[in-house]
């Protein structure tokens, strides 16, 4: 099967992509820390995968494939990163690496949501790295595009633009399962954190 063409998304893509991620995410153990409430999970992801849309779309450093089915939200070095990333929860780096957050537009969010958002953010962000680094921080597929490698392939168009800078790039994860599948697709780990939820800082280094 021939992959589709990779293009980098544009603000009429923000609706499928937002819904992408929305499904992609309903059992990561991040989001599900973040939102825990069945009934309020879809509105708030939405608002929180909606946010980091908005936030680097005009950085041109979002690739997708499929029309939004599958998608890499990355941040170039030249703005520290804002947020940190939380884990697609099934899958091989193929399709399920990793996915993001920074803050929220709090008027979305309850008081407690969004201390957790706060707090979450702020512990990963003081285990990243402080030279300059691509940070991966949201990698998703839709459920029913799984399993078709795209999530692999956006991931390596923003691997190459680090490349090309001749820098490393960066992701967390909080599922242990992975670990070992990023290591086998070059990635290694340089940290971790216990708390909120078990994360591995995870490093590629550049080519």
């Amino acid at each position: 099967m021939t992959t589709p063409e990779i293009t980098i998304a544009t603000p009429a893509d923000r609706s499928a992509v937002v819904g992408s991620l929305v499904a992609a995410f309903v059992k990561d153990p991040v989001l599900r820390h973040l939102f825990p409430d069945e009934e309020t999970y879809p509105g708030y992801a939405a608002a929180f995968f909606g946010h980091l849309f908005d936030k680097r779309v005009h950085r041109s450093s979002i690739w997708t494939i499929g029309g939004g089915a599958s998608v890499a939200i990355w941040e170039p070095p030249a703005a520290p990163p804002a947020a940190p990333s939380v884990e697609q929860p099934a899958g091989p780096p193929t399709d399920s690496p990793a996915a993001g957050h920074g803050s929220p537009e709090e008027a979305r969010y309850p008081g407690d949501v969004l201390a957790r958002v706060r707090g979450y953010d702020q512990a990963v962000h003081d285990a990243l790295p402080t030279y300059p680094f691509w940070y991966l921080g949201v990698l998703g597929t839709h459920p029913d595009s799984a399993g078709r490698g795209w999530g692999r392939a956006v991931m390596r168009a923003g691997l190459a633009r680090a490349a090309a800078d001749g820098l490393p790039a960066i992701l967390e994860t909080s599922n242990p399962a992975n670990v070992e599948l990023y290591r086998r697709a070059g990635w290694e780990v340089v940290g971790s954190l216990a708390e909120p939820v078990p994360t591995w800082i995870m490093q590629q280094p550049p080519r």
